[in-house]
């Protein structure tokens, strides 16, 4: 900014060094636009100088904001390893095992359909492969 308020000064310098007679209509004019500039140029020096509190202010809130955060969601966190309730945080599934029915928590990050799973009760396969009729879609015998 200071660089805009240096050329309007530099302009109304020039106008007083030319000694412009204000009882000319078109030396009056050029007065009050670099009079008019002046006050611009003092308005945006203000501006950005309550631009730059506002934006120090903001900052700081969201510095605040952010510790707030960290608090509030580390609690949450601890609370989750914390449960022993059989109740699981996101991510997680429980799984009916197919051979012996007993409830298999399962990451589902982790769990891969390719490579073989084995129920932890039983030592079976959690995920058997079907036969190949089982997996062709029913077709429709009753349409014509």
């Amino acid at each position: 900014m200071s660089k805009l308020t240096d050329r309007i000064s530099y302009l109304q310098g020039l106008a007083e060094g030319m000694k412009l007679n204000p009882e000319k209509d078109s030396n009056r004019l050029i007065l009050e636009i670099l009079d008019v500039l002046g006050e611009v140029g003092d308005s945006f020096e203000a501006l950005a100088e309550s631009h730059g509190e506002l934006s120090d202010y903001v900052e700081s809130i969201d510095e605040d904001l952010a510790d707030l955060e960290a608090d509030l969601y580390d609690d949450e966190n601890e609370d989750l390893a914390e449960e022993e309730d059989g109740e699981f945080g996101e991510g997680f599934i429980e799984y009916e095992c197919p051979h012996c029915g007993a409830t298999v928590q399962l990451d589902a990050d982790d769990v891969d359909f390719d490579e073989e799973c084995l129920c932890p009760e039983c030592g079976k396969e959690l995920f058997p492969e079907l036969p190949d009729d089982a997996e062709e879609e029913p077709e429709n015998e009753g349409e014509d």
